[in-house]
C-alpha cells in the first residue's frame, strides 16, 4: 500500500469482516495498492511438500508478480526460512498490520470467487457457503458423493474417520493467495 495515503476505512482482520464488506473493500484496495500479487499452490503441490512448504511456494509466487520488487516483506505469522527474502514476521499481522490486513482481505475475497466457481462444478460440497470448511454440509455432500480433485486426502481421511475432527479443506490460504 503506496506509506504516504491514509487508511482505507474499515480495514480488519478479514476474519472479522462479513463477505460483503471484503468485497467492497478489496475493489478499494485494488485500486489504492501500489503494487498486487496473486499466487497459490495446488492441492497435489500440497500434497506433495506439505502446507508450509506449499504456502512458501504460493508466496513466492505472489512476490513474483508484483510490478514493483518489495526491498522488504511483512508476512503474517511467523518467520519463514525458506522465503529466501527479507521479511518482518508478524504474529496476528492481519490484526496489527494495516498491508497485511489487506493482503488477507484480498486473498480471501479471491479464495471465495474461485471457491464459488468450484461449487458451480461441483455443487454436492456447498463450498459457495463454506469456502472448504469443514461444516456439515461439506463433510454431508463429501459422504454421499466422495472427494473430487480438489480435495486434500488428509482432510477426506478426517472426514471419513467419524472418530477423527473434520480438518479445514481450504485448499489456498491467505498466504498461499496474496502479497502486497
Amino acid at each position: 500500500m503506496p506509506p504516504d495515503a491514509r487508511a482505507i476505512r474499515g480495514v480488519d482482520d478479514s476474519k472479522a469482516l462479513p463477505p460483503h464488506e471484503r468485497r467492497r473493500l478489496a475493489t478499494l484496495i485494488l485500486e489504492r495498492a501500489v503494487a498486487v500479487g496473486i499466487g497459490a499452490a495446488s492441492v497435489a503441490e500440497i500434497e506433495a511438500l506439505n502446507i508450509y512448504h506449499a504456502s512458501t511456494l504460493a508466496m513466492r509466487r505472489a512476490l513474483s508478480r508484483l510490478r514493483v520488487a518489495p526491498d522488504h516483506i511483512l508476512v503474517d505469522g511467523r518467520p519463514i526460512r525458506t522465503l529466501g527474502l527479507p521479511h518482518t514476521a508478524v504474529v496476528d499481522g492481519d490484526d496489527k498490520c494495516f498491508s497485511i490486513a489487506c493482503a488477507s482481505i484480498v486473498a480471501k475475497v479471491t479464495r471465495d470467487r474461485l471457491m464459488a466457481s468450484l461449487a458451480r462444478r461441483y455443487p454436492a460440497y456447498a463450498w459457495e457457503r463454506n469456502a472448504g470448511y469443514g461444516t456439515p454440509a461439506h463433510v454431508s455432500g463429501l459422504r454421499a458423493h466422495g472427494p473430487c480433485r480438489h480435495h486434500r486426502s488428509r482432510f477426506v481421511a478426517s472426514v471419513l474417520d467419524a472418530s477423527a475432527p473434520a480438518q479445514n479443506c481450504e485448499s489456498l490460504t491467505d498466504q498461499q493467495l496474496c502479497s502486497l
